[in-house]
Parts: structure tokens; C-alpha cells; sequence
């Protein structure tokens, strides 16, 4: 006989009670909605978009890897644009490459390893290492900087990867050789990146990055502080 068996009948009827509402408790509690950073999709155009379809205010930036300002704003501003805003179905966010560089050409090639869902985070990776892997470009020999220009995109790509620790920084993420070979290769994404930025340049006019567009028109702000400010008014008026 089990010890639940030797117990007194009031007792085990109090037990099984017990039990049952508290499987109809965790039953009954309803499942937690994901935030709306884990809505990840791809526009017409190649670009990122992270968000609520529906939100009230679209957020646009323009961005290059080798822009320290960029990366500034990445490290300051990316935390709590998505805790605040997107995160919560307010805004919806689309990143957009403006290549001015083979090496920022070839960050941007990196950055798509994974797939749509996780690009927010390659993106956020590469940004934080910014010092540490320009540092390389800016001490690369001049052998180094003429082979970054010879051959295709993907073969020079290639080269700038393991001259400034690109390469190895996403491999510390996870990715295998063959994974980043393909990125780097993708003719595709290569004409993706480079079709938007000719959008940036013509249609857009974006002259410089960060570039941030709200609800279509140029915020003409890059810190996050002044951007934020644009965002509260957007959501206000909307």
C-alpha cells in the first residue's frame, strides 16, 4: 500500500481537491503574448522590418557599419527603441542599408547569416565589436586594403572577413565557414544592398547616417534622446 493509501480519507480528498485546482489554475492562465520584436519580415526591398504591421508610427533608418555614429546609436538607442516602442506594437521598424565601403558591404552580408530572425541580432553584434573590428580595417596594411578591391564582391568580402575579424566574430556566434561563405557570396543579397542604397541616395536624398525616417519624412535627428522626442510627437499626433 502507497503512503497516499495509508493516509485518512478527508485527507486524500483534500489532496486530490487540491491537485485538481491547481491543474485548472495552470490551465486557466493564458499564455504570454511574444513582443513585437520577435515579428520579423522582409520588405520589397531586402530591408529588415521589425514590429507591429499595424503600429501607428513607422520608424525608418538608414544606417552603414563603418559609421561610428551609427554604431553610437546602436548601442544607446537600440535597448530601448525596442523596449519602449516596438516591443509594446507602437512602432514599426525598418532597417536599411546605406553601403558606403566594401567593408561595410561586407558587415551588411554578415548580418543577413540566419535568416530574418536573426538579423536584429547579428546587427546588434557586429555594432558592439564596432571598436574592435575598426581598429583592424584602420591598421590593415596596404596589401590588405588593394586585395579589398580586387576580384568580386564576394571574393573581396571575403578577404576584408578574415583581415578584420569579421569573419571570426560571427563564428563566435555560431555560424559555420560555409554558412558565412554563402552570405558573403549571395548575389542576391549583393544586389539588395546595393539597390537600396541607390534608393537612399536618389529617391530618399539621404546624405548622410544615420538617416531616421518617422511616418515619411526625414526626423533630421541622429541621437537617441532627439529621436525619441520625434517618436512621442508622432505617437501624439497619430
Amino acid at each position: 500500500m502507497s503512503a497516499f493509501e495509508e493516509m485518512p480519507l478527508d485527507r486524500r480528498t483534500a489532496m486530490l481537491a487540491l491537485s485538481g485546482a491547481a491543474v485548472t489554475l495552470i490551465a486557466a492562465t493564458p499564455a504570454q503574448p511574444k513582443p513585437w520584436s520577435a515579428s520579423v519580415t522582409t520588405s520589397s526591398i531586402g530591408a529588415h522590418v521589425v514590429g507591429n504591421p499595424a503600429a501607428k508610427v513607422r520608424l525608418v533608418e538608414y544606417f552603414s557599419y563603418t559609421c561610428h555614429v551609427c554604431a553610437d546609436f546602436a548601442k544607446l538607442g537600440a535597448a530601448p527603441l525596442k523596449a519602449q516602442y516596438i516591443d509594446r506594437g507602437l512602432v514599426l521598424f525598418e532597417y536599411r542599408n546605406l553601403v558606403r565601403d566594401p567593408v561595410d558591404m561586407t558587415a551588411a552580408l554578415l548580418a543577413r547569416c540566419g535568416g530574418p530572425t536573426a538579423f536584429a541580432r547579428n546587427h546588434q553584434a557586429i555594432f558592439a565589436a564596432f571598436d574592435t573590428w575598426m581598429a583592424k580595417v584602420k591598421n590593415a596594411t596596404d596589401a590588405q586594403t588593394t586585395s579589398w578591391f580586387e576580384g568580386t564582391t564576394g571574393q573581396r568580402a571575403r578577404k576584408i572577413a578574415t583581415d578584420t575579424g569579421l569573419g571570426a566574430l560571427m563564428r563566435a556566434r555560431g555560424y559555420t565557414q560555409a554558412q558565412l561563405d554563402a552570405a558573403l557570396d549571395s548575389e542576391v543579397a549583393q544586389a539588395e544592398l546595393t539597390a537600396m542604397t541607390n534608393i537612399a541616395r536618389g529617391a530618399d536624398r539621404v546624405t548622410g547616417t544615420p538617416t531616421f525616417f518617422v511616418n515619411g519624412r526625414n526626423a533630421e535627428v541622429t541621437a537617441w534622446a532627439a529621436l525619441k522626442s520625434k517618436l512621442d510627437q508622432a505617437l501624439k499626433a497619430a
